[in-house]
């Protein structure tokens, strides 16, 4: 979308809202963009309803980072002259609008981002909780427990993607980077939840592609969850969730390269000639299928007052169209914190994140992550947090810039989210 047709977007919508005394914040059956939507996953679901006529709401998220960071490698490739400075500020725009009772919509603008300085549309899709549309309490009895979800949108593969950063989005993020295998990708797709006494089922299907044209076909991909999700008392909370996400002969799989925002670790192993919007995956890790690729992910959860637990298994198998057999990747993960303070403003926490895989190239590489974090959220919308990063790689030719690559430092990042 060009960047005037979204200015004169954004100049309609504010001079159509001047007109009301105060936006309404809290819409039925949306994740909370502040402290609130911590450990919130899927979007609640709820068939109460104060839906009095189209409510737009608004908002946004703003993100700036600090960072001191020091990398090096085997010495056969040179690498980036890396300094101490602040990264680019990243900034996201969000509309989020109760079109009718039961139906919302959601879109999601990257204002500025490390790939992308100029803006450009995330996505947006549609989310049908009743279809009362049709007629008063049509099917009511089926839509207590279904929700149906339509659009070009963040897929609902794992749980991993509900704890990352989306670009300025980074206050549901306790730490400052993702995952090393990121999973995450928009694609036009649609999916089906059903929710039931604390248990949770999904299918999917989106046609396999982050761009969209009318050009060639393609294979549709596939996605299913299936979870348990319940506050036994009020100390405890239980979570627990397997994922799947398989794709036939899509020509490409975007499921770990589909972030077009970036990366929060800049210019890390990367060599002398990169640039921030070229080179903006860095520290990240693309197992590099391009058809026949199976990805699983089981995710629990568990939290105990202010004691928390989040965990990662993640197995992949694929090729590219030049290999005859599968290749296997295989990534774990385990966030330990601790909230405390009042209203459990403060915490601290580690991360350790291992990929263990094959390259096309024939490698077998491993990489190690650890990392220590604290955080303060100042209002429930500002959150501050400071972060120790270590990675460390294994396995690449000699040749290859990662050959005994490793990058540690510190990283402090600011949050603003409304």
């Amino acid at each position: 979308m060009k960047k005037t047709t979204i200015i004169a977007l954004l100049i309609s919508l504010c001079l159509g809202t001047v007109t009301t005394n105060a936006q309404k914040r809290d819409l039925d059956n949306f994740r909370s963009p502040d402290k609130n939507g911590i450990n919130v996953f899927e979007a609640p679901k709820d068939t109460a309803t104060t839906f009095d006529g189209v409510q737009v709401r608004i908002g946004g998220a703003f993100a700036l980072q600090f960072q001191n960071i020091a990398h090096e490698n085997g010495g056969a490739v040179p690498l980036y002259d890396i300094g101490n400075n602040f990264n680019l500020a990243t900034a996201n725009l969000d509309l989020d609008v109760a079109l009718y009772d039961g139906v919302n919509l959601h879109l999601r603008t990257y204002l500025s981002s490390r790939h992308h300085p100029e803006p450009y549309v995330k996505g947006g899709y549609i989310t049908i909780n009743k279809l009362d549309f049709i007629e008063k309490g049509f099917l009511k009895d089926v839509m207590d427990k279904v929700t149906l979800k339509f659009g070009h949108m963040e897929n609902n593969y794992g749980d991993a993607h509900f704890r990352r950063t989306d670009n300025a989005l980074a206050i549901y993020n306790p730490f400052v980077g993702n995952y090393i295998m990121d999973a995450f990708t928009t694609e036009v797709g649609a999916e089906v939840y059903y929710r039931d006494r604390g248990w949770l089922a999904m299918v999917g299907v989106t046609n396999g592609r982050l761009n969209q044209d009318a050009k060639g076909g393609t294979s549709p991909s596939t996605l299913l969850k299936l979870g348990y999700d319940k506050q036994v008392n009020q100390d405890l909370r239980l979570r627990l969730t397997g994922s799947m996400y398989h794709t036939a002969q899509s020509g490409n799989v975007y499921l770990y390269s589909a972030d077009r925002a970036g990366s929060r670790y800049y210019y890390v192993m990367e060599g002398v000639d990169a640039t921030s919007k070229g080179n903006f995956r860095s520290g990240r890790f693309d197992p590099g299928f391009t058809n026949e690729m199976t990805a699983f992910m089981i995710n629990p959860f568990v939290k105990y007052q202010g004691l928390e637990f989040f965990g990662l298994v993640e197995t992949v198998s694929g090729k590219t169209d030049a290999e005859t057999d599968r290749r296997n990747t295989l990534q774990l993960g385990g966030e330990l914190l601790y909230r405390f303070g009042a209203d459990e403003n403060f915490y601290v926490g580690g991360r350790y994140n291992t990929v263990d895989g094959e390259l096309a190239s024939g490698e077998d590489v491993t990489i190690d992550r650890f990392n220590l974090g604290a955080g303060y959220f100042m209002t429930k919308n500002i959150l501050v947090k400071l972060e120790y990063v270590n990675q460390q790689y294994d396995g690449y030719y000699t040749d290859n810039i990662l050959n005994e690559g490793k990058f540690n430092g510190f990283v402090a990042e600011a949050v603003i989210s409304f």
